[in-house]
């Protein structure tokens, strides 16, 4: 089985700082993609960052030069470093990995979510 075990989230002021980390562990042989998604009340869950195990990277436009993603393929790890925070960034932030097994099936799994507010 695999598990995406996420932490870092808080409570922090507009325009601090927060690194949100995930690691996956489990029968893995490779992680083609992971990423962070959040939801905020009311709203659909959205794409905030991605990476690639080749270290692509995609990211919404509202986070653009704030978030920056990085991975470490070696432990199955991917972090979220989130400056200049905004209120609208408030949600539930959620890790996803794309992982395929050693058995040669592909399938995406969700962690449980950690909380980000930021507000003054």
């Amino acid at each position: 089985q695999v598990q995406l075990v996420e932490s870092g989230g808080g409570l922090v002021q507009p325009g601090g700082s927060l690194r949100l980390s995930c690691a996956a562990s489990g029968s893995i042989f490779s992680i083609a993609v992971m990423g962070w998604y959040r939801q905020a009340p009311g709203k659909q869950r959205e794409l905030v960052a991605s990476i690639t195990s080749g270290g692509r990277t995609n990211y919404a436009d509202s986070v653009k030069g704030r978030f920056a993603i990085s991975r470490d393929n070696a432990k199955n790890t991917v972090s979220l470093q989130m400056n200049s925070l905004k209120p609208e960034d408030t949600g539930v932030y959620y890790c996803n990995a794309d992982v395929v097994a050693y058995g040669g099936w592909q399938r995406d799994y969700w962690g449980q979510g950690t909380q980000v507010t930021v507000s003054s």
